[in-house]
């Protein structure tokens, strides 16, 4: 059992016993939860004064006022059934009421005079077509429009919306974006990705902004994602899914070994269960998945790691057994629990966590004939924390979140430095005439970890000052520990003529294992007013982040090596901050339309480890005009990226089936991490990361949504967008330098410039009998670099070309049985059902192709190299279970 499986068995085991002895509350609330408002009249259109409104199977509930509105405030997103009642009128319920995070939604009621004693009306609501409360792109994607649909995970809901192209926000470089769960960061500070992998059994609701976003959100420049994790409640509650599958094509050519299908292949095993703990006010909710993936990349055990071949004769010794072995594979345990109580009156306290962890590898095309030879990465990711809310009256209460955000990556072959099969192994070898170049023996010496922990403590409060203002405030902090680099290398040296690897700890000049200690504050206030159906959002964030690092008081004389130069010490890094302004409104301009505007500043820090990674600069103490390079240094005292954006949009309403919006966008990027060369007193040249990098992006979306068509719903949307600016990748400037290219800056399209993108999905739904559904994507070429011939100069101007377009069609199919106590379905989901074999993937520079390219002879390796093409046809068959 290794290290990781052990650590995700203590981490469950240690969620169990949270689960049978702490009780805490129904709910969470840090920019979970919504708002429901609107007006009660009679039938007359008069208003009716202190109807009494509640939300069944909770404590929360309003009187209208004088006017007949009313509102309630603190609402977790999910489903609810809404009650008014008034003397003398008819109760009506209105079943199926769905509230969003962050949002008001709005619910008017007419009642009518009572004839026969204790009557009522139940009215099952109606999704509105289009949103029109909203002053910018927001799309919120609930349980139920996930579990049709041949979706998976979080990452596949948020790709499929408009304006994102694998995690690029409207053109925005990837890490851009903020990633939540319930309101809190999951954002992993070294590199600004998500820590999380989420399945769709434990989402309840996904908000995803792809324009401008309230104060409220920080350290982010693209756009935010919030994931509301399911809840228990005070029913019992249970239900699974497994399935199994592989990856199936008869292309042979492209697609070596996947002609036949392996049905264990690809396993999934996933259980939730919910309900009340048998403590007073108290609830759970668990959920654990098991995940197997083998891929469908393979190599053949012809070789073993301690073979050992003369190369000097062309001699070679396989020892394997020739076996077929997956060389891209995943195996991962993951989980959620949620205990949550509301005993105290006014007080709701709740523990959640949330963990992964995972076991990979990556396909190595050199190591496909010593398939053990391939180092392995291994993920955890602990996310926990407790949330306290109290509520002060009816229109004010406070939310206190208390998060850690643990994640531990590691990559090598071997956990131990000193492990004696490294030395047995010994480095990888090859020779390039036997198999293009395939390692023969041998083992890969990388060894990298990267270590995140991150305390987080956040205060927000929110007042419905009066009907029309609705405020909110807030503080955050972030204390962060960020250990990343490599314990440890492994050094081949000569000892008596043979080469042998050493275990060292430290090497000269090369920075081992980091560790830096990141602080971050920011504050911020926002009113969100609602005038009738005029809404303006206007707010204000404050930024505050301290490196805790030094850097060089003189860059010119970066190590203090230079002699008769003034004087260069380590100085502390400065601190940053940023005033962000945010203001979005929204008017109607009939009872079907409406328009909006919005504009926003948005700060983003580079992802740290930018700012960490090689930041020693006592390292250039021998550092002459044309000696060696020491490559891009670090500089923790970068600012933060910065963005300007601005957004208009259109929605109609076209009766209650079709629905319409139309959104223009504008972003000015500025500060963007880029490359800088300082030159010293002795006239020799390093490169530096620094803010002058810039970009802009423009365009379009269009987006259409038809319901209400018996059992059939369907959504298009398109972009229309330009990303461009003057480099894509923070070390392309030192790149092209290097090469002895124009490093200049210069205006482009970014590499992920994907002009069109087309998403559509259909939906075929009989209730409790059966389902099909099916997305198609379309998206256009990306850009990349051709070139004419071979050698220097050679390349034409930078992203020049364009590759090929692209369609994939997804489809699931599912049949419902009802057996009393128990819901079961059968399911079978087939992604890429074209087979569709390139997108936006890799290409040869000379054609554009993946397939071929005009250098046949030197490019024989990446010619037989499979993971070059996009993944093939995968076909997966299941059952799914609940409790009715």
């Amino acid at each position: 059992m290794n290290a990781v499986r052990k650590r995700a068995l203590v981490f469950f085991a240690y969620l169990l016993l949270i689960f049978l002895v702490f009780g805490l509350n129904e709910n969470i609330y840090a920019q979970t939860s919504g708002k429901l408002s609107g007006r009660v009249v009679d039938e007359n259109g008069e208003a009716l004064f202190s109807t009494n409104i509640t939300i069944d199977k909770t404590t929360q509930g309003a009187a209208s006022d004088f006017d007949g509105y009313y509102s309630i405030i603190n609402i977790r997103a999910g489903i609810y059934t809404v009650r008014f009642q008034y003397i003398g009128y008819q109760s009506k319920i209105i079943e199926n009421v769905r509230v969003s995070p962050d949002q008001t939604t709005k619910l008017d009621v007419v009642l009518s005079s009572q004839t026969v004693l204790g009557e009522e009306v139940t009215v099952v609501a109606q999704k509105p077509i289009v949103e029109f409360n909203q002053t910018s792109s927001v799309v919120s994607v609930n349980k139920e429009d996930i579990k049709n649909l041949p979706l998976q995970n979080l990452n596949e809901i948020v790709n499929l919306q408009a304006g994102v192209v694998d995690g690029h926000f409207r053109g925005g470089r990837i890490g851009e974006v903020q990633y939540q769960v319930d309101g809190v960061t999951v954002n992993n500070p070294y590199n600004n990705s998500s820590t999380l992998q989420l399945d769709k059994s434990i989402i309840e609701e996904v908000q995803i902004i792809s324009g401008t976003f309230d104060a409220k959100y920080g350290q982010a420049m693209s756009g935010v994602v919030n994931a509301v994790l399911r809840s228990g409640s005070d029913k019992f509650e249970y239900s699974g899914e497994l399935f199994t599958g592989d990856f199936y094509t008869t292309d042979a050519k492209r697609y070596p070994n996947t002609d036949t299908y392996r049905p264990l292949q690809i396993q999934n095993y996933q259980f939730t269960i919910s309900g009340p703990v048998g403590l007073p006010q108290t609830t759970f909710f668990g959920s654990g998945r098991r995940y197997i993936n083998d891929g469908y990349l393979f190599g053949t055990r012809r070789f073993s790691p301690t073979d050992s071949s003369d190369f000097e004769n062309k001699i070679f010794n396989p020892t394997g057994d020739n076996k077929l072995i997956p060389l891209s594979t995943s195996k991962e345990w993951s989980g959620q629990v949620k205990v949550t109580n509301k005993s105290i009156s006014s007080l709701e306290l709740s523990y959640q966590a949330t963990a992964n962890f995972s076991e990979r590898s990556f396909y190595n095309h050199s190591y496909r004939l010593n398939p053990d030879g391939i180092k392995d990465n291994n993920t955890e990711s602990v996310s926990h924390g407790f949330s306290l809310t109290h509520t002060l009256s009816n229109e004010m209460f406070y939310r206190l979140n208390f998060r850690q955000n643990y994640f531990n990556y590691t990559d090598y072959k071997y956990e131990n430095l000193y492990d004696t099969r490294y030395l047995e192994a010994g480095q990888p070898k090859s020779d390039a005439n036997y198999e293009d170049g395939a390692i023969v023996q041998g083992v890969d010496l990388g060894r990298f970890k990267q270590q995140t922990n991150t305390l987080i403590a956040k205060w927000d409060f929110t007042w419905q000052f009066t009907r029309i203002h609705f405020l909110e405030a807030g503080f955050e902090s972030q204390y962060s520990k960020i250990v990343f680099g490599s314990p440890g290398f492994l050094v081949s040296t000569n000892v008596d003529g043979v080469e042998i690897l050493q275990p060292r700890e430290n090497i000269p000049r090369v920075p081992g294992i980091q560790t830096y200690y990141p602080f971050q504050i920011a504050t911020y206030i926002q009113d969100r007013v609602e005038l009738g159906d005029l809404i303006v959002r206007a707010g204000l964030r404050f930024e505050y982040f301290d490196p805790a690092a030094e850097i060089p008081s003189d860059l010119q004389n970066p190590a203090n090596s230079i002699t008769g130069a003034p004087e260069s010490i380590p100085v502390k890094s400065s601190i940053k901050i940023a005033l962000a302004p945010r203001l979005g409104l929204s008017f109607p301009l009939t009872s079907f339309s409406s328009v909006y505007f919005s504009y926003g500043h948005f700060y983003q820090l580079p992802g740290l480890g930018l700012l960490y990674s090689n930041a020693d600069y006592s390292i250039l103490d021998e550092l002459q005009a044309g000696g060696i390079s020491y490559g891009v240094m670090g500089n923790p005292n970068l600012n933060p990226e910065f963005t300007i954006q601005y957004e208009a949009g259109y929605k109609q309403a076209l009766g209650n089936k079709f629905g319409a919006e139309v959104s223009f966008f504008y972003k000015d990027i500025r500060d963007l991490l880029g490359v800088e060369f300082v030159s010293t007193y002795t006239a020799a040249d390093y490169a530096r990361f620094t803010n002058v990098d810039f970009g802009s992006v423009y365009g379009f979306t269009v987006a259409l949504t038809g319901k209400n068509f018996g059992p059939i719903s369907t959504s298009l949307d398109y972009t229309l967008q330009y990303a461009q600016g003057n480099s894509s990748d923070p070390r392309e400037t030192a790149n092209r330098a290097a090469s002895g290219k124009d490093s200049r800056p210069r205006t482009m399209a970014f590499d992920w410039d994907q002009r069109n993108t087309l998403n559509a999905t259909v939906l075929y739904s009989e209730n409790n009998n059966f389902s099909v559904s099916a997305i198609l994507r379309y998206g256009s070429g990306r850009p990349y670099t051709p070139e004419i011939g071979t050698g220097f100069g050679a390349d034409q101007e930078t992203n020049s070309g364009r590759k090929s377009d692209f369609f994939l069609l997804d489809l699931r199919g599912e049949k419902y049985f009802n057996f009393g106590f128990l819901r079961v379905s059968l399911f079978a989901r087939v992604i890429n059902l074209l087979n569709q074999n390139f997108v936006n993937g890799f290409v040869f520079s000379n054609t554009g192709s993946p397939d071929y390219t005009l250098t046949p002879e030197a490019s024989r390796s990446l010619l037989s190299d499979p993971s070059r093409f996009y993944e093939p046809r995968r076909i997966e068959i299941g059952i799914s279970f609940g409790s009715n």
